[in-house]
């Protein structure tokens, strides 16, 4: 990347249309924005259902360090299609202007995972000289490709505020377009008088970012433009969820079809496995960890797989191609499968978006036979004309056969079934499936010094993230960093004296932390009272929401979570329970929180419940979960208070 710092730059004026808005007045931003918009351009020449050309220009002023990132122009391009122009110009706030051409422009692998194995995708980067605060940077490129889907989306609202942003389409005669509106109210075309079409907006706020809200293109502003042929949509565009399954259907025929070599495979891997479900789980095994992933992009968004022939003999592929493995391998057992496209941040599809936008990830909806039935396929969805389907991502090496992760739950996938496309809501499952279980047994002294012993078992997500933290360890004092990071977050010192790790390797057993510690001062003195924290360990108060500004978007958690704590603590000798905290029960429809503190024998148990019902909190609720926050607060901190007994 040290090449694009030093692209060559000369001095040579800024073309006229850079020119005229650099000057112009800023649009709303506040002290926060590192750049804004002055000007934007989309301009949609389609030539005939093989060719389309392309021209973006863009205007920004920088205003803060952060908004240098500006001038870094950088395309992707595949095989279809190549990069015809580039040209890049700074206007500094003092002094000439600079230039950047074409020529200077360097070609790198495409901002993907292991990019540097792929030849498929790639970026060309021109960077931009003088993109510093006060200066204005422009470019203009332009592309022209054989589309591989007859639809553009012109994403207008980002985190920087546009002054004006310009969209024009020419299509050929006869042919028709939709244009829809997501996230932003409709601005009406004008037709030019030789049949183009253009859309303007302006004034267009940035996008604050805000925690756990929803991606960026869940909530941004953008038009998404369909265009078709005399006779409606081909076989390289659709107007509707259904047309699009369809089409996805017609992109991936005949690449499930199994190789001698896989079913040799497959022979080996189901030899000793009697029942289907078992057969089902030693393919989704193999799949899951044999096939290592590499992101590999082809086609229109990523969305064509190689081969499954291909796939097994190479050992590695992206999610749709183990995606298509993994079917292939359940067909000749006699199991269907479809593929679901989705995004992998919930949010980005909801029931309301058009057909099309917003899918970077692949994973299959399995259709279980009648005789197959266990409590540990909970990712089901009963269809009514495909039955019972069992989601799962083959991409996934963490997250067992019959679950699936939080950010695929409540999301919205394409369904593509036989007969076309469906938009289906992924199906949620129980809290409890994803849950952390602490026991722990104390001793406190008369000297307010505490120690004892802590059983912490993890399911569901809460577990693969302490896998795939582990991952890579091999120090054994590595390994128990999170056990530190839990004990860190509860309290001011302690000494861990034993800890051990359970379950490390089998995703299909609970993940455990064994683990002893000591802490000093534990208990605070007031005269003859000792005052003792019930909650010893763990925190699930937030304080995210406590913001003087409004909440603009929804809530997103990670996933269902249901956690407990039972902690009990023995009262030192010469003392007795004086007084002890209110018990809690707080319930929402998204989220309820239930925790109580008693005397049992000679020790005070704290009990708790904490669970995260629903995945989505909209802005109307967002003080009920304030609320909810200040609650497990209060009740965090709360102390039972012990006096001396003589």
């Amino acid at each position: 990347m040290a090449g694009l710092l030093s692209c060559p730059a000369s001095a040579g004026d800024a073309p006229a249309w850079m020119h005229a808005v650099a000057n112009a007045p800023l649009p709303p931003h506040d002290e926060k924005s590192d750049a804004v918009l002055l000007y934007a351009e989309r301009h949609l020449t389609v030539v005939s259902a093989e060719k389309t050309r392309l021209r973006v220009r863009a205007v920004y002023k920088i205003l803060r360090p952060d908004g240098r990132e500006h001038g870094e122009l950088r395309v992707p391009f595949n095989a279809h299609g190549k990069v015809t122009a580039m040209h890049g110009w700074s206007i500094p706030s003092a002094g000439k202007d600079y230039e950047v051409k074409d020529k200077e422009a360097v070609e790198v692998a495409h901002g993907v995972e292991n990019g540097e194995l792929v030849t498929d995708v790639r970026d060309k980067v021109l960077r931009i000289p003088a993109a510093d605060p006060g200066n204005v940077i422009g470019y203009e490129y332009e592309v022209e490709e054989q589309p591989l889907l007859l639809e553009d989306i012109w994403a207008f609202q980002s985190d920087t505020p546009v002054r004006e942003s310009h969209y024009a389409l020419e299509i050929p005669a006869g042919w028709e377009f939709k244009a829809l509106w997501v996230n932003y109210p409709e601005a009406k075309a004008v037709q030019s008088g030789n049949g183009e079409q253009q859309w303007v907006v302006n004034e267009v706020k940035g996008i604050r970012h805000e925690p756990d809200m929803p991606p960026l293109e869940g909530v941004a502003g953008q038009m998404v433009v369909l265009f078709y042929p005399p006779g409606g949509p081909s076989a390289r565009g659709f107007a509707n969820w259904q047309q699009m399954g369809t089409w996805y259907l017609n992109l991936t025929r005949g690449r499930q079809e199994a190789s001698p070599e896989i079913k040799q495979e497959l022979s080996t891997l189901t030899a000793s496995r009697g029942k289907q479900l078992d057969k089902m789980r030693a393919i989704a095994e193999f799949v899951q960890h044999d096939i290592r992933y590499v992101a590999i992009e082809l086609g229109i968004g990523g969305a064509q797989p190689h081969p499954a022939a291909d796939t097994f003999a190479h050992r590695y592929g992206d999610c749709k191609d183990k995606a298509t493995l993994m079917a292939s391998m359940l067909r000749e057992i006699g199991v269907e499968s479809y593929y679901v496209l989705i995004n992998d941040e919930r949010g980005a599809v909801n029931a309301n978006s058009p057909a099309g936008v917003g899918f970077n990830h692949a994973v299959l909806a399995i259709h279980l036979p009648d005789d197959v039935h266990d409590t540990s396929l909970m990712a089901t969805f009963e269809h009514p004309a495909l039955g019972r389907l069992l989601f799962f991502d083959p991409t996934n090496p963490l997250t067992p056969f019959g679950e699936i992760s939080g950010h695929l739950q409540a999301n919205y996938g394409l369904l593509v079934a036989p007969d076309g496309g469906q938009l289906v809501q992924l199906p949620t499952q129980p809290p409890a499936a994803n849950s952390i279980q602490r026991t722990g047994s104390f001793t406190l002294d008369s000297a307010g010094n505490l120690q004892g012993n802590v059983q912490e078992m993890r399911l569901g997500d809460r577990a693969a993230a302490e896998r795939w933290a582990l991952r890579t360890v091999t120090k054994d004092a590595d390994r128990i960093k999170p056990i530190e990071n839990v004990l860190a977050g509860s309290l001011p010192s302690f000494q861990i004296t034993k800890a051990s790790v359970v379950n490390a390797q089998l995703t299909d057993q609970p993940f455990a932390f064994n683990y002893s510690f000591q802490t000093g001062n534990y208990a605070k003195t007031a005269a003859d009272l000792l005052l003792v924290r019930p909650r010893v360990l763990g925190t699930k108060a937030e304080a995210f929401l406590e913001s003087k500004e409004s909440r603009q978007f929804p809530i997103e958690f990670p996933g269902p979570v249901r956690d407990t704590d039972q902690f009990d603590i023995t009262v030192p000798s010469g003392y007795v329970v004086d007084e002890l905290p209110p018990a809690v029960d707080v319930d929402y429809s998204f989220a309820s929180y239930h925790s109580k503190t008693q005397v049992v024998g000679n020790a005070i148990r704290y009990t708790r419940v904490f669970e995260i019902k629903e995945l989505t909190v909209p802005v109307s609720k967002a003080d009920d979960l304030k609320k909810f926050y200040r609650f497990i607060a209060t009740d965090e901190r709360n102390t039972a208070v012990l006096k001396a007994s003589n």
